[in-house]
């Protein structure tokens, strides 16, 4: 089997690309199992998220590197109907090592935009749910990716990456306090009530946010949101009567369409007697235009954006994530060793039986010239051919088994 992760993320691919193929919630399980359908492909996993599409397939031995990509891009513009050429220039390809790699640093946290937030974990699992469900990953793939939750659970414990958590979300309030300079007093609107939104409320409301208004296109989690922060409820239809009540507005809806646009802004100003206005907008397809930032004392930030901010924020985790860089490349190097050991497991087997077949042939064309024996030599024959057909096999053995064990490191 050949190990391809393909895709694009935040390095790669502005958010105009990948809004195009964000994949939403309700929908990774069809697109997993769409994926499942491709030539060629036995396992597969679908992990989207606001910074990233990626693909990971185990494919038939059979297919070599240039169809196996070709069938996989071809994949991207059916199922997204974006053309190949919008796609190509920005997907990075990694396979075997550097996919387990490359599974291993995202997992991690060393990939995200925000090196060490903690959310990109909880949603490569449930990526792996989704995919266990619809029968898309058993054995190898399933082997990988438990794996790679036991590589990020040792980050975690063994760096201090972690510490003193930097998310998108907050990141997004530093920028919200750069604008309004103090955040008490304000009030914060969720439009869509997702992880992400929450994470960013909860930052708002420690730094002084003193009102939450919710609005969700399913009022029971809206409730739930609201319930947690002692916040309002709003009911969705109403958001454009009532998004000027907000200070700060956070979107996080999926929505295939933008919600906000430019005259909207222009709108929420005038009722607000032109007080600013301030849009964090972690939606991927975005949930704001951009064009609304043209409107005067209408800020809009998107992912991309806070990426620009959270990159001040590597230098201070840069030696944690040195430490935690090694900590991957030890368990990728016991990963393939591991994969090695199962493979010299067939021919070991083989090696065993084949040697064990000619013994009892042999044993068979004799068993004349044997006929005369006691059990107790008869014994004692098939005990002195089984040592010798041992000793014989033990250098081949050592031989296969020393071939996958780890090398000292010098």
């Amino acid at each position: 089997m050949n190990l391809v992760l393909l895709g694009i993320n935040h390095n790669t691919a502005p958010i105009e690309v990948r809004e195009r193929l964000a994949i939403p919630a309700g929908r990774l399980a069809d697109a997993t199992r769409t994926l499942l359908h491709q030539p060629g492909i036995r396992e597969g996993l679908i992990l989207s998220t606001c910074n990233r599409v990626e693909i990971v397939t185990l494919q038939d031995d059979t297919l070599n590197t240039e169809t196996t990509k070709a069938d996989l891009l071809r994949f991207l513009h059916e199922y997204f109907a974006v053309p190949p050429h919008t796609i190509q220039p920005h997907l990075y390809e990694f396979r075997e090592r550097e996919a387990v790699r490359h599974l291993f640093r995202v997992a991690s946290s060393l990939d995200s935009m925000v090196v060490g937030e903690p959310q990109i974990l909880g949603q490569v699992k449930e990526s792996y749910t989704i995919a266990r469900e619809v029968g898309a990953v058993s054995s190898q793939l399933d082997t990988l990716l438990q794996r790679a939750f036991t590589v990020a659970k040792k980050v975690r414990s063994e760096t201090q990456i972690g510490s003193n958590s930097v998310s998108i979300a907050s990141v997004a309030v530093d920028l919200a306090r750069n604008i309004f300079g103090s955040l008490q007093g304000k009030t914060v609107l969720l439009v869509g009530a997702g992880k992400m939104s929450e994470l960013a409320a909860r930052h708002l409301i420690q730094h002084g946010a003193a009102n939450i208004l919710v609005a969700n296109r399913t009022q029971a989690r809206a409730e739930k949101i609201a319930a947690d922060f002692n916040g309002t409820v709003i009911p969705f239809d109403e958001i454009y009567t009532q998004a000027d009540r907000a200070d700060i507005v956070i979107t996080s809806t999926g929505a295939p369409q933008k919600l906000f646009g430019r005259s909207h802004g222009q709108h929420f100003l005038q009722r607000r007697r032109n007080r600013p206005m301030f849009f964090i907008d972690i939606a991927v397809p975005r949930d704001v235009d951009p064009g609304m930032n043209e409107v005067e004392g209408c800020f809009v930030y998107d992912i991309d954006d806070l990426q620009q901010v959270a990159a001040s924020n590597l230098a201070d985790r840069s030696r944690e994530a040195a430490a935690a860089e090694t900590i991957v490349s030890d368990e990728v190097e016991k990963y393939q060793q591991r994969l090695q050991s199962r493979d010299a497991v067939p021919a070991i087997l083989a090696l065993q039986q084949n040697a064990e077949a000619i013994r009892e042939a042999e044993l068979a064309r004799s068993a004349k010239r044997l006929a005369a024996l006691t059990p107790e030599q008869r014994e004692a024959v098939e005990a002195l051919t089984r040592s010798l057909t041992a000793k014989l096999l033990h250098p081949q053995l050592t031989a296969l088994r020393e071939s996958t064990r780890p090398k000292s490191k010098e």
